[in-house]
């Protein structure tokens, strides 16, 4: 997957792979195996003025600067993107990263990672003329209900959600499918009709590994269960007994329960949206949980 980032601060993101807030982590171990590629692009540099301007005045007056259509056009051409009507889709898509934008999440990362080419925008000052947004971009995406001095934060946001989702970034293949918002697994209840269930539901090669006992639905969408390591006690507080039972389908009870409990705790909106069994009902129900009618 190839991104591009077109922003008037290029340094921010460093001089890849080696610097910067790309050069750690999954992500520049991507850049390094050729999953992925990144090139910046100062869109300064397709200005025309001693000044370099890429902004101006709102029409119809108001605060602050506006992002000119002109600049970002040229950039976007020399990328060899044609605008948006004479565009095909699927494949690539150009994004530009402003407070106005849809909310990004997990469901939009997945689908980005299957794209082969990114570009991203990021926007400044009071925005950006809404032409671009017309004329230019497949869509516009917000990272949060709040306001970022300029898009640069979010498309590293952006980019590291999605790189770690591609084939081969995480250490592990499942890693990315049982965590906060991932893909999970279906639970099928209690052994020994889970092995069976479990090989039936998952295509040949993706089976979940036996030795690792798993406590989400194939529905995702709530949070991760919370996870413990050595020491066994620490500043007073022990780990859970039943993690340390042997019993993998306690352990998996336990991981679903403590999941939608802090799913109620931190994101009581998420389990409007969940496919929760009755037992999750039940089992929020006990902790005081009223869905909104």
């Amino acid at each position: 997957m190839h991104f591009d980032i077109l922003t008037i601060f290029p340094e921010f993101f460093g001089a890849l792979p080696d610097q910067g807030i790309l050069g750690h982590g999954v992500v520049s171990r991507a850049l390094r195996s050729g999953l992925a590629s990144i090139q910046i692009h100062d869109l300064r540099c397709f200005t025309h003025d001693r000044h370099r301007s890429v902004d101006d005045r709102p029409f119809g007056g108001g605060e602050g600067m506006v992002l000119k259509p002109q600049p970002i056009y040229e950039a976007l051409s020399s990328l060899k993107l044609l605008p948006r009507p004479q565009r095909p889709a699927g494949a690539e898509s150009v994004i530009l990263l402003s407070a106005q934008g849809k909310r990004f999440n997990q469901s939009t990362a997945r689908r980005l990672a299957t794209l082969h080419r990114a570009v991203l925008l990021c926007g400044r000052y009071e925005g950006v003329d809404e032409r671009v947004v017309d004329l230019l971009c497949d869509e516009e995406l917000s990272i949060g209900d709040y306001v970022l001095s300029g898009g640069e934060l979010a498309a590293a946001v952006l980019l590291d959600a999605s790189v770690r989702l591609l084939p081969g970034a995480l250490g592990h293949a499942d890693s990315s499918r049982y965590e906060s918002f991932g893909e999970g697994e279906a639970d099928f209840g209690e052994a020994p009709l889970a092995a069976a269930a479990n090989a039936a539901f998952f295509p040949v090669g993706s089976e979940p590994s036996p030795s690792v006992p798993r406590s989400t639905h194939a529905s995702s969408g709530i949070l991760d269960y919370p996870h413990y390591t050595r020491p066994a006690e620490f500043l007073g507080l022990s780990v859970p007994e039943v993690l340390s039972s042997g019993d993998h389908l306690a352990i998996r009870r336990w991981r679903r329960q403590a999941a939608l409990a802090k799913t109620l705790a931190n994101r009581p909106d998420l389990l409007q949206t969940a496919d929760l069994s009755e037992d999750d009902r039940q089992y929020l129900a006990g902790l005081g949980y009223t869905p909104a009618a």
